[in-house]
């Protein structure tokens, strides 16, 4: 099945989320193969992990390649571009589409280690070329 390069449409929640890092980590995986990674550590069980991976279908997030009587899941966008999308709709929805202030924030609420500014001024130099 072809990969998308895109997000999905419909935004994916924190539950939905959780699977896909499991299927960004490795896959393709069967539905049982993802229980086993995240049924035990948020109390799910197999049919909620099925209904989860069945919504990522929907979305377009998630493709399927049937193995016999199972499905293998494999992750149709790239983790890169999903958080990507995510982070330009925080930094839009919450401090007008502008960077800055977000940095302000995180560091008026100490929230950014002085290993995080390291990379951040590494980061901005590097733009700057």
């Amino acid at each position: 099945m072809a990969k998308r390069k895109d997000a999905p449409g419909d935004r994916i929640s924190e539950a939905e989320h959780a699977v896909m890092e499991v299927l960004w980590e490795r896959s393709p995986m069967t539905a049982a193969e993802v229980c086993e990674k995240v049924c035990a550590e948020r109390d799910w069980t197999m049919p909620t992990v099925k209904t989860l991976l069945s919504r990522l279908v929907a979305k377009e997030a998630l493709g399927t390649e049937p193995v016999g009587r199972k499905f293998l899941y494999r992750p149709l966008i790239e983790r890169a571009d999903y958080v990507g999308g995510e982070s330009r709709r925080l930094v839009d929805r919450l401090f007008g589409g502008r960077a800055a202030p977000l940095f302000a924030h995180l560091a008026e609420n100490e929230a950014l280690t002085d290993k995080d500014l390291d990379e951040i001024e590494a980061l901005l130099r590097e733009m700057r070329r």
